[in-house]
């Protein structure tokens, strides 16, 4: 007997998961409720729903249609999270440009994506004028600038933000559209070659938005609610801030936007707008309890979620003797991002802190609607006895359904039906995930990922090197960090040092070719590198013996 569809009255409405009925309520209910960006603006959400149709009719009228990609580079800001809303609402692809990566990078995203119009902040004009010539085709591009002055460019702007969104109508009325129209793209880099891009559709982010509220719905640890004020410190461009951004807005509560991350003006932000809920990577965290500026703020009511790394233990206790409520997310581009968080179960939160600290770090538990395993090869399901180790797959409603314009990685991604995250973990008889290690020999630095076999490359590149290999090592700050081993060609043992490895890879860095976070702090000269039994450089017996060097 097969399924029977419901009965559809012709005239009931097919309410669309669209990211246009996630902000209709909170400008509604909470009118009055503020959104600051730094020490230049304050707005309401009256102001938020206002401004997000000026922005979609002024994007109209330069041309923008459904389909069209509009790309955004720009610190957080409120202008950003309004990009959040009007783009996908117009039926345009929102990119969020990842401006970290090197200038020749962006320009292939630019490319990729097909940008139809950019939205650049006046600090990131230099990127975009040094790979003009080669962005396709001539772009429109309109100027985000918190100056009140006009910069000297050689780029042909079109306009102005403010004056885009003075020309727009703030009652916009947005169309309804099949909630499976793509909505936003970025790129992310981890392995060899160009980045690939990643999207999700309308319905996709609405599903992520309410599977994280409904994760993190009440009172008490780890939880978000109307009472929360909350100060992203995750850049935007990567992976919509996590998602969190459409949560605020859901929920109704105050939102604090930094523009650059600098560890005084965040610190400064939190006390002076009593942030109560943040997310960040474990250096960002680090930056800012070391800071000077930390003994005089109270975190003692700041809840923060750790991702993009894991959560060191020492750092977990750290924040935690300030009485900071810190615990793990896991999660990556290609999913959204979010698939677990490290909250206490009730039973465990009158464990001593010793305790509480072994689940705070781990990786966690997977947020309603995710179905994750860890499996073998074959993929079958491995014990959760938190010592069988095998690949973490995942199903949920929100994964990036395969890589722009790149149908063999994508079934890559998704062989077997399940999306592969390339992490090795481990789950507890309590349900709890723990990532203990990666498949892919990419490394993790401040947030970021190189590519060792990218260094690698460019280091065998050099007219004295014969052999590189490149492995991640722990770094107490940025979480890895790239270590070199090299071996000289014999005739150049005693002409070449560390030094000129490490100018030879910033120059690579200076041109755009590598991202400036790849050049290794290290660069060890070898006689000669582990290899396996078929000549392979056998990284797993290399990273065994550096970072137990590094430990020492």
């Amino acid at each position: 007997m097969s399924a029977k569809p419901i009965d559809r009255t012709p005239s009931a409405y097919a309410y669309p998961l669209l990211i246009k009925n996630l902000l209709r309520n909170p400008v509604r209910q909470f009118p009055e409720q503020e959104i600051v960006y730094g020490d230049f603006k304050r707005q309401t959400y009256r102001d938020l729903g206002e401004r997000v149709g000026r922005l979609a009719s002024g994007l109209a009228k330069l041309g923008v249609k459904p389909g069209d990609t509009v790309a955004v580079m720009d610190w957080d800001s409120h202008r950003y999270l309004e990009c959040f809303f009007a783009v996908p609402m117009l039926g345009a692809v929102l990119h969020t440009v990842n401006i970290r990566l090197s200038p020749e990078q962006i320009l292939y995203t630019i490319n990729h994506a097909e940008d139809d119009v950019i939205l650049v902040n006046t600090e990131f004009l230099p990127i975009l004028e040094a790979i003009r010539d080669r962005i396709e085709p001539v772009k429109q591009f309109v100027l985000l600038n918190d100056t009140g002055q006009a910069p000297a460019t050689a780029l042909d702007i079109t306009t102005e933000y403010e004056a885009l969104l003075a020309t727009g109508d703030p009652d916009y009325r947005f169309p309804d559209f099949p909630e499976d129209t793509r909505a936003t793209t970025f790129y992310t880099t981890g392995t060899t070659g160009l980045p690939k891009g990643v999207y999700f559709s309308h319905r996709q982010l609405v599903m992520h938005t309410f599977s994280v509220l409904a994760a993190v719905a009440g009172t008490g640890q780890g939880r978000f609610n109307r009472e929360d004020v909350y100060l992203p410190i995750t850049p935007m461009f990567h992976v919509h801030a996590w998602g969190i951004p459409y949560v605020a807005t859901t929920l109704g509560v105050k939102q604090v936007y930094p523009g650059r991350y600098v560890p005084e003006h965040l610190l400064t932000l939190i006390q002076r707008e009593n942030v109560t809920f943040s997310h960040c990577v474990p250096t960002i965290l680090q930056m800012l309890l070391a800071s000077p500026k930390v003994n005089e703020v109270d975190l003692s009511r700041w809840k923060v979620i750790i991702g993009g790394s894991a959560l060191p233990r020492a750092l977990a206790k750290q924040a935690r003797d300030r009485g900071v409520d810190v615990f793990t997310a896991y999660g990556m581009s290609e999913t959204c991002p979010i698939l677990t968080f490290a909250q206490l179960k009730p039973h465990m939160l009158g464990w001593d802190e010793e305790r509480q600290l072994d689940i705070r770090c781990k990786t966690g538990l997977p947020v309603p609607l995710v179905e994750l395993r860890v499996v073998d090869e074959e993929m079958n399901d491995l014990p959760h006895d938190g010592k069988t180790p095998g690949e973490v797959v995942v199903r949920a409603p929100w994964l990036t359904q395969g890589y722009l314009k790149d149908p063999r990685n994508s079934e890559t991604l998704w062989r077997g039906g399940y999306l592969h995250t390339g992490d090795i973990g481990v789950i507890d008889e309590e349900g709890y995930l723990k990532i203990t290690d990666r498949l892919k020999d990419v490394i993790k630095t401040g947030g970021e990922w190189v590519s060792s076999l990218e260094l690698e490359d460019l280091i065998l590149k050099h007219p004295a090197v014969a052999e590189a290999a490149v492995v991640g090592i722990p770094d107490p700050k940025w979480g890895e960090r790239p270590l070199a081993l090299v071996v000289l060609k014999h005739d150049q043992a005693d002409q070449i040092n560390e030094a000129a490895i490490r100018d030879w890879l910033k120059d690579f860095a200076d041109k755009g070719i590598l991202s400036k976070w790849g050049v290794p702090d290290q660069v060890l000269f070898v006689e000669s590198i582990p290899k396996t039994s078929v000549g392979k450089l056998d990284k797993k017996v290399i990273r065994g013996q550096y970072d137990e060097k590094s430990k020492a």
